[in-house]
């Protein structure tokens, strides 16, 4: 089997050596060995890798990620834990598109004063529903 010096992942992948090193000592990857001074991975890092920039990219903590794979490195990843980071994204989708909204209104409102515009006015009492950092409470 032909393994991957770690200049090649980097190339292949884009993810930096630095990266490549605290992901190893995560237990996300593992080298294969060296040459020379030089890190060797098995080809398969390439679609570990792509697996935990999908994970990271959906929100995942590198733990989380890490608890997807099983101690031989075979992915094992839960089904009802993806389906409800899903359902999370949406939530977020839809905070995203209000806001989106809100300031395209604001941004094109003819009012004199935003404080004089109603939508305006309605995106403000509401403002403190959507804060990421307000309590939640049931709306």
């Amino acid at each position: 089997m032909t393994h991957l010096d770690i200049g090649e992942v980097v190339e292949r992948t884009g993810v930096a050596a630095s990266t490549l090193r605290y992901y190893e000592e995560k237990g996300l990857i593992a080298a294969a060995g060296r040459r020379g001074l030089r890190r060797q991975y098995d080809p398969g890092v390439i679609d570990r890798l792509a697996l935990i920039a999908i994970g990271r990219q959906a929100g995942f903590s590198l733990d989380d990620i890490a608890g997807m794979f099983a101690p031989d490195g075979t992915p094992r990843i839960d089904r009802l834990l993806l389906s409800d980071r899903a359902d999370e994204l949406d939530r977020t989708i839809r905070r995203l598109r209000v806001l989106r909204d809100g300031l395209r209104h604001a941004a094109a409102c003819p009012a004199t004063s935003h404080l004089e515009c109603p939508t305006f006015r309605r995106i403000l009492s509401n403002a403190h529903r959507r804060s990421p950092t307000a309590p939640r409470g049931r709306s």
